[in-house]
């Protein structure tokens, strides 16, 4: 299990680096614009990302 967990975090780091690695610029201005969002807007998208993924999880693990 633990082997397991640890591949996930490694593979999330690698995926959360693919956008400033390629593109920095577009990474900033991305960040820029979340950073003037609202937080009911942050939680609203944060909550329905996680729904993603664990139903992509769900679908990909069954």
């Amino acid at each position: 299990m633990w082997t397991e967990l640890l591949s996930a975090l490694a593979l999330l780091l690698v995926l959360e680096g693919i956008l400033p690695f390629l593109n920095p610029t577009g990474m900033r201005k991305t960040m820029r614009m979340l950073s003037e969002m609202d937080d009911k807007t942050l939680r609203v998208t944060g909550f329905f990302t996680m729904i993603a993924g664990a139903i992509l999880l769900y679908i990909v693990r069954t």
